[in-house]
């Protein structure tokens, strides 16, 4: 597996916070803050030494890892001392390492399964999982049936669904991530039946695949694809079931491929993991759900 971390900045004020991808290539410059913003200390600065109680690590997917490392710069800022490591690498690695104890959190973009009890989790937002096409591609709407043949090879022109003389370029998450679980599940498919011309880890790669190949077809986290489209990227998210793919339609529970983005811990968390918990799911962080374009949770 290849390995990416990010360069050490140079700073004259030291940021605990780091994001660390585990399986990601190297992302394109526009979306690079989500990775270095939380800068690593640079070689001429001074480490402090930490008690292992004042620092967290959180490991897991790709998803909800930018959400959790905005709320780790911010909580850090309010609790100086404590040091929070965010890393990504799937769902699966989180619930692995949340069992382990390699991390005391893990980061978990879907509902905990009935072999998962040993864990808790800890919901901060929802989101959606959404079908993205160029957006040069006209193509309205697929039916789930149409995206079942897309996806298992049967159908391989866009023409075949409404769509230009164009050929069909896959595109399907790895295995270990929840995206695909929950994607499989929802068309009634099987990895095995799914034939890609590519297959990627993280959002950001599905993002950047589809906005340059007129002729893709993926599916990522709506906020992040919303994101995107907010920035200009050439990508267009589809509706599913005849709901439009939006944050709204999720708020409102009717978008039909949504989940719970949580952060998982084995049994109940300790003292600092508790207010980090706590912390991400109170409304002062609220601000910083909305900016990714995730679903906030309704006051209890």
């Amino acid at each position: 597996m290849d390995a990416w971390f990010p360069t050490p900045l140079k700073t004259s004020r030291a940021s605990h916070v780091q994001l660390v991808s585990m399986d990601t290539p190297e992302p394109t410059p526009r979306r690079r803050w989500l990775i270095t913003a939380g800068a690593l200390l640079s070689s001429t600065l001074p480490v402090l030494s930490l008690h292992a109680s004042e620092r967290l690590t959180l490991t897991g997917s790709s998803t909800v890892a930018p959400l959790a490392l905005e709320i780790a710069k911010r909580f850090e800022k309010l609790n100086p001392g404590v040091r929070i490591d965010v890393q990504t690498g799937g769902s699966s690695r989180g619930i692995a390492d949340a069992r382990s104890g390699i991390a005391q959190i893990g980061l978990v973009s879907r509902a905990l399964k009935p072999d998962e009890a040993d864990l808790v989790a800890h919901t901060i937002a929802l989101d959606g999982i959404g079908l993205i096409v160029h957006r040069s591609n006209p193509v309205a709407t697929l039916s789930d049936a149409q995206v079942r043949t897309l996806y298992t090879g049967e159908t391989t022109q866009w023409r075949e669904v409404g769509g230009p003389e164009l050929k069909v370029s896959v595109v399907n998450k790895a295995e270990g991530r929840s995206t695909l679980e929950l994607f499989l599940t929802h068309f009634k498919l099987k990895n095995s039946d799914i034939r890609p011309q590519a297959v990627i880890g993280d959002n950001q790669q599905g993002i950047k695949t589809v906005s340059a190949n007129p002729g893709a077809v993926g599916y990522v986290s709506i906020g992040a694809a919303a994101s995107e489209m907010a920035l200009g990227t050439p990508i267009r998210l589809l509706p599913m079931s005849g709901v439009a793919a939006t944050v709204d339609e999720v708020r409102r529970g009717r978008f039909p491929l949504s989940r719970p983005l949580n952060l998982v811990t084995r049994g109940e968390p300790a003292a600092l993991a508790r207010r980090f918990i706590d912390y991400a799911r109170s409304p002062a962080v609220h601000d910083l759900v909305e900016a990714q374009a995730f679903v906030t949770l309704a006051p209890p």
